[in-house]
């Protein structure tokens, strides 16, 4: 314990002779006096003792009572031995910093020599805190502020100022930092302040600055160009004579602006990303390019790229040196032969290649290089041709080089499949080399990929054959409706002739529902070939999918999840038929069904296509447009790669026998097809399939509205209309090449009143006319027959009489032959087969009341 006086407290800068804060000796001694006068009281014995004991206690209480009072009062205290350590007061008071203390009042408490001398203080009371020393100074009067700011918040900061000094005398570069003398803002009741001169560091900093700025002054100013690209491909470095070569603004460079492929042309990138990485070699390869200028001209080059991979394989920047060799064109014949060669070489879109007896490349283009590193899963190129190639295919490309190394011509070409994650193809043309350099280079191999070529090939194929398919499927489908519709109307006389009691009956109804079954399967014949009749209106998909919810549900059972239709935002309208788009989409779902035996998730999304999209899409075939893609996705067995191609075909079908007919999705096909649409499938095995149907965006705004008060005025027509009445009176003339189905027509007719004309083809039926003297109230006619079509009777028989009636029977659909006609020619259409009643329904409609 120390007793603090008025000397104490002055500020001391020098360091003290070591002192202790206690004495062991004046210790001993006391303890020695208590001793003896313990001894000597018990020698008087106890009574003659008593009265010095107490007053011995009272001194001593005494003595202690002034201690508290003193201790309370600050005039006592308890020496701290770790701030009275010399060791730790010779380091503060002799250190290069000028290190000073200030208290909560901010009056300086303590400061070191060096303290003294950075603030010019003259001795130890002149002493001023920092704010003080550089108050009226306004380059530093900002970073004072900012670091008393932080002194008082009990937080650490740092700044560097700059001092003037005399007129002509160089500035001072000061490093000042402020600290808490404490743990936290609570406990920090002083402050520490350092300030050091940090000229000199700043001096030498200012120094390599300027070297480092003449380095880039001289690089930028080289003969030649430099540049430095990333793993990334970003220029990281263009010097100044590269840049002002390719004309591009050096402020681009380094900042994301620019890629290697935005200043190399062609496909010379893949060059310079094709060195094969060695972990922790150095490689420095020779490329004889065309760097591509600001305005899209070229200029040849020769580069010396060097490349250093890391211990993991992973390349860093590159080192790039750019020689011009346009001089070389005009100066130098030789160089000049071979700039064009090298731009020959490299701009071929043929990928070339020189390889040895092993396959290994010697040399490769550019579009090789490209070629390479697109195969490649990771990226990277393999020195290998063979890699290239399938291992299915692979024996024939190896056959074909070893033939070259034996010094034989006329090498076939080798069609073999890449490799790679999808499905690509490339034409291979190995010829040899001369024979004495064939100890480096084996063979020469040029490559075409014919991916595109190939796809396109079955495409067209596979277009000409469903081609063929739906007219062999169209000229079946119309002989059947012929036989069909003789069969059902042959069917109407022997039930209107029996009734349900007669024996007979239930056979004949049999008849109906089997010919009835073939009509259907004739109209997805048709469907098929495209030559079914439509009625398309204007439709919401939203709204006919919604229609069809509850009835898909029931389809698929309950094994599938359903959870409905995933509609897109405002969908755009289209123009089908509704009925055929919904079979569209049951014929779908109930595939689906089929392919999640086990059950499974079946989903139905709509969304819209627009334009741009359609341009970026991969979709062969499909015209840019605005479109409405209607997907049907499930998560069955998926479809094979092998039949991916047949599944539109009709009467293809993996089913077993008896469980489907296989005119599912041909029906769907041609559907799609005639109202306009695209159809696509992506399906892989095991996880499942998704048909992707586009429909043509409707432009309502392009269509002519009827006037609302005929449809008004026609549906109270059609009200007031009493239950029709199917008799009538006049003469049809019957035009049917087939005789059984001719005769049964006109035997329904004339049961109806009406008389009945017949003829066999167009010429009969004109000379009947002629014998008739145009007497014919309605003309009856197939579309196509021999010698004269039904739009040719037409055509001939409105030039006799512009106001006759007919009605044509078809097999095929209306718009089939409809494009045949005159333009605006009016005429009724009925397709086959049809019953009884809708063939007199017709007529009777046709020819109007009387």
């Amino acid at each position: 314990m120390t007793v603090e006086t008025d000397h104490d407290r002055q500020i001391s800068t020098t360091p003290e002779p070591q002192r202790r804060s206690g004495s062991i000796v004046l210790v001993l001694v006391i303890a020695a006096a208590i001793i003896a006068s313990a001894v000597t009281f018990m020698t008087l014995g106890r009574t003659q003792a008593q009265p010095y004991i107490l007053g011995l206690l009272a001194l001593l209480a005494m003595i202690g009572l002034f201690t508290l009072f003193a201790f309370a009062a600050g005039i006592v205290r308890f020496a701290d031995r770790s701030a009275d350590d010399p060791v730790m007061r010779s380091v503060t008071d002799h250190a290069f910093d000028g290190i000073a203390v200030t208290d909560i009042r901010g009056q300086v408490v303590y400061a070191n020599a060096a303290y003294l001398a950075l603030t010019g203080a003259a001795n130890v009371q002149d002493a001023r805190p920092v704010e003080r020393v550089f108050i009226g100074n306004p380059d530093v009067s900002e970073a004072v502020f900012r670091l008393l700011k932080a002194a008082r918040e009990g937080k650490r900061q740092q700044e560097e100022v700059r001092v003037a000094t005399a007129a002509g005398a160089p500035g001072r570069w000061l490093r000042m930092r402020v600290r808490p003398l404490g743990l936290n803002k609570r406990e920090a009741k002083s402050t520490v302040w350092s300030v050091a001169d940090i000229t000199r560091d700043r001096e030498r900093q200012e120094d390599v600055f300027q070297e480092l700025q003449h380095a880039i002054e001289y690089l930028d100013h080289a003969p030649c160009g430099f540049f430095s690209v990333n793993p990334k491909g970003e220029l990281v470095y263009v010097n100044a004579t590269l840049a002002n070569w390719l004309d591009h603004d050096l402020a681009e460079i380094g900042s994301g602006g620019l890629k290697l492929t935005d200043i190399v042309s062609g496909d010379g990138a893949s060059l310079l990303t094709s060195i094969v990485a060695v972990p922790g070699e150095v490689k420095t390869e020779v490329f004889d390019i065309d760097l591509r200028m600001r305005s899209g001209k070229t200029m040849p080059v020769r580069l010396y790229h060097k490349l250093a991979f890391g211990a993991d394989g992973v390349p860093g920047a590159s080192r790039t040196l750019v020689i011009s060799r346009a001089r070389d064109e005009r100066s130098d014949p030789q160089r000049a032969a071979e700039v064009r060669f090298m731009r020959f070489f490299d701009h071929t879109p043929m990928a070339i290649a020189t390889v040895d007896r092993a396959g290994t490349v010697v040399r490769g283009n550019a579009r090789f290089a490209k070629l390479a590193q697109s195969l490649s899963a990771s990226g990277a190129v393999n020195k290998s041709i063979l890699a290239a190639v399938s291992d299915r295919d692979r024996g024939l490309l190896i056959a074909a080089i070893a033939q070259a190394a034996e010094g034989q011509g006329d090498i076939a070409p080798v069609e073999a499949l890449l490799e790679g994650a999808r499905e690509r193809w490339g034409q291979f043309f190995v010829t040899a080399v001369e024979e004495d350099e064939r100890e480096t280079e084996a063979a020469i191999v040029y490559m075409l990929e014919t991916t595109e070529r190939r796809t396109l090939e079955n495409q067209i194929n596979q277009s000409q054959k469903m081609d063929m398919v739906g007219q062999l499927a169209g000229g079946i489908a119309h002989d059947f409706n012929n036989v069909l519709s003789a069969i059902m109307m042959a069917n109407d006389f022997l039930l209107n002739a029996h009734k349900p009691t007669d024996p007979s009956f239930q056979d004949i109804m049999q008849i109906k529902q089997n010919a009835t079954r073939a009509a259907t399967l004739v109209r997805q014949l048709l469907a098929f070939s495209r030559r079914q009749t439509l009625r398309p209106q204007v439709l919401h998909l939203g709204d006919a999918l919604s229609d069809l919810t509850m009835l898909l549900r029931r389809l698929i059972g309950e094994k599938v999840n359903f959870p409905g239709v995933v509609h897109g935002r405002d969908l755009w309208p289209v123009k089908a038929d509704v009925s055929q788009f919904e079979q569209v989409i049951v014929n779908l779902a109930v595939n689906a069904r089929d392919a999640m035996l086990d059950g499974g998730t079946l989903t139905i999304r709509t969304a819209n296509v627009p334009t741009e999209e359609v341009e970026r899409s991969s979709y062969k075939g499909m015209p840019a447009g605005d479109y409405v893609r209607i997907d049907v996705s499930d998560t069955g067995t998926g479809i094979p790669a092998d039949i991916v191609e047949k599944i539109f075909e009709p009467f293809f079908s993996t089913k077993e026998v008896g469980k489907g007919t296989g005119l599912g999705l041909s029906t769907v096909y041609g559907i799609v097809k005639q109202t306009g649409g695209f159809i696509y499938v992506d399906s892989e095995l095991g996880k499942g399939t998704t048909f992707r149907i586009f429909l043509p965006r409707h432009h309502q705004e392009l269509e002519v509205a009827p006037d609302p008060a005929i449809a008004i005025a026609a549906a109270k027509e059609a009200e007031a209309k009493p239950r029709a009445d199917l008799t009538g009176q006049g003469t049809i003339l019957l035009v049917e090449d087939e005789e059984g189905l001719r005769s049964l027509n006109a035997r329904g007719l004339r049961s109806r009143g009406y008389t009945v004309v017949e003829a066999s083809n167009g010429i009969e039926a004109m000379e009947v006319l002629e014998e008739q003297n145009g007497a014919v109230d309605l003309v009856v006619s197939d579309v196509v027959m021999p010698e004269m079509d039904g739009p040719t009777l037409l055509k001939e028989m409105r030039a006799r009489n512009p106001d006759l009636k007919i009605i044509f029977v078809s097999g095929y659909a209306e718009e089939a032959f409809e494009k045949s006609l005159p333009e605006n020619e009016q005429f009724a259409f009925l397709a086959k087969p049809f019953a009884l009643s809708a063939l007199i329904a017709k007529v009777k409609e046709t020819m109007g009341p009387g």
